[in-house]
């Protein structure tokens, strides 16, 4: 369970945002995922959809539905002030930069790597003593 301090600070910012609980649609569904037994069977998972701007969000972090709730709660006001500044969240960022380090690199980015090899591994022969051929 969260801390009282942090329970406030978060009702604190759902106001300061607009968001109150009865624009709120909240369900407790079944968790899915690695857990097994425990996970399969409980309603631990939080689903909360804001009614006003049409953002769902689904929490299955901890296996506690309280402090599901709770991080629900969180991930709803990112969301809503993420897309009220108009700017990429942090965690999109680095999904992003991962997706991007992930992808196959071109033929032509290949093809460069490859002759800037050859160019460095020439200029490296041109350093080699004269009369030794290894």
């Amino acid at each position: 369970m969260s801390s009282p301090e942090k329970q406030a600070a978060l009702e604190q910012r759902m106001a300061s945002l607009g968001v109150t609980e009865e624009d709120l649609v909240e369900k407790f569904v079944l968790g899915s995922g690695s857990g097994g037994q425990k996970i399969n069977k409980t309603h631990s998972c939080v689903y909360l959809k804001h009614v006003p701007s049409g953002i769902e969000v689904k929490c299955q972090s901890s296996r506690s539905r309280e402090m599901n709730r709770f991080l629900a709660r969180r991930e709803l006001c990112d969301t809503l002030d993420e897309r009220r500044l108009g700017r990429a969240s942090k965690r999109r960022q680095e999904i992003e930069k991962i997706r991007r380090q992930k992808r196959r690199r071109s033929r032509r980015s290949k093809q460069k790597s490859v002759r800037d090899k050859r160019l460095l591994s020439r200029k490296k022969n041109l350093r080699r003593p004269p009369g030794r051929d290894d």
